[in-house]
């Protein structure tokens, strides 16, 4: 791998290492990486245990345990140069112990996680927000023989990279990573590759957990609660709609939120409901992390301004454990499934978004003005 240097039209290689030369470790450093930064695999996970040991009379410890975008356990098993032997069984029996994990366990594990790195966040509302605001109670965690494992090593011995591809040939979802670490001069890199299954070749194939996502919950259930949903959305719209034209063409929905544009890509207005609260919010996700915190940064720096326009203090959110960011107005106090709860929630959220819009709509203008600018430079 090598270095462009343009100024000077020439390349530089970029010296391959190893990270024990470097003195990295496996726990402190290339685990913690991980966790982190999980992205890195390829994909959105959320890392809900690290060193989880919480397996009936054994005292085994998984690296890292996560959670992927259709709610299955994700065991990832972290080597720092070498895979070794054994790697391969190590992560099938971990897969073995977490299938057993019930939602609940998952959750209780996650919150004692969030406890453990002191995080103040709640896991079901982390939960819920990775999974995209749906509500807690229609997700589905764990379900069935989901589990997947991904292994992190600087080499694969032919032992496990053998007994991978023919696990493969059985439909288990098992991926290898290898990391590899380089330095230019003072400057270290580091990259991540899938190799197995390639990259090319897993765009192809089957994906198991498909199957199972219509299954998250029983369909009665769901549908009554999509009614109840759009029943509430059609009367919110109503009265919003007789004060403001933000959400004029705006539809009611089944789902737990609906959203209106800023004026800037990826920075909306939404409302948000579940059996515990009733929100209006600004969600900041433009699909890059930096991007998004850089936003939020910049609507904190007048959080004094802002608070003061608006006429009462907000809870701001810059989550950054997650890629998006949030600034919100709530009442905890409310459940959207009793109708006796309506009046209230209608009112305190069309007033609360008629003062959001009022507050950031210029402030968003000028901070992508802001940004504009700092492109064409």
């Amino acid at each position: 791998m090598f270095v462009i240097d343009k100024k000077n039209n020439k390349i530089e290689k970029i010296r391959e290492r190893t990270f024990n030369e470097l003195g990295f470790k496996e726990r402190s450093h290339l685990q913690e990486w991980l966790a982190q930064n999980p992205e890195a695999l390829g994909e959105e996970l959320l890392v809900i245990q690290k060193e989880f040991d919480g397996f009936n009379d054994t005292r085994e410890r998984l690296d890292l345990l996560a959670l992927d975008k259709h709610g299955d356990l994700v065991i990832i098993e972290n080597k720092l140069d070498d895979s070794g032997r054994d790697v391969t069984w190590q992560v099938l029996k971990y897969a073995s112990y977490c299938s057993s994990l019930s939602k609940k366990q998952i959750i209780n594990i996650y919150q004692n996680y969030l406890t453990k790195i002191g995080s103040q966040l709640k896991a079901e509302d982390s939960i819920s927000d990775f999974f995209d605001n749906t509500e807690i109670e229609e997700i589905s965690l764990n379900k069935g023989l989901t589990q997947r494992v991904m292994m992190v090593a600087g080499n694969f011995r032919k032992e496990v990279t053998s007994t991978t591809l023919w696990l493969l040939n059985y439909k288990l979802r098992i991926q290898c990573f290898k990391v590899t670490p380089y330095s230019l001069g003072d400057q270290l890199f580091m990259n991540i590759e899938q190799i197995i299954p390639l990259k090319e070749a897993e765009e192809y194939s089957i994906d198991m957990a498909e199957k199972v996502q219509d299954d998250i919950t029983s369909q009665e259930e769901l549908k009554t609660r999509h009614i109840v949903r759009r029943d509430f959305w059609s009367k919110l719209l109503q009265t919003l709609n007789s004060k403001s034209n933000l959400f004029q063409n705006i539809s009611p929905s089944k789902y737990n939120w609906i959203g209106a544009g800023s004026g800037m890509r990826g920075v909306g207005f939404n409302f948000v409901v579940s059996k515990n609260y009733g929100r209006c919010e600004v969600y900041i996700d433009r699909g890059d992390k930096d991007e998004n915190k850089l936003i939020f940064d910049k609507l904190y720096s007048q959080k004094s301004e802002i608070e003061t326009k608006f006429g009462e203090p907000l809870t701001w959110e810059k989550l950054d454990d997650k890629r998006a960011s949030r600034v919100k107005y709530e009442n905890n106090s409310v459940d959207v499934f009793k109708r006796e709860d309506w009046d209230v929630m209608i009112d305190f959220m069309t007033d609360g978004m008629i003062r959001i819009e009022n507050t950031f709509k210029d402030i968003i203008k000028d901070i992508l003005k802001e940004l504009n600018n700092e492109v064409k430079k």
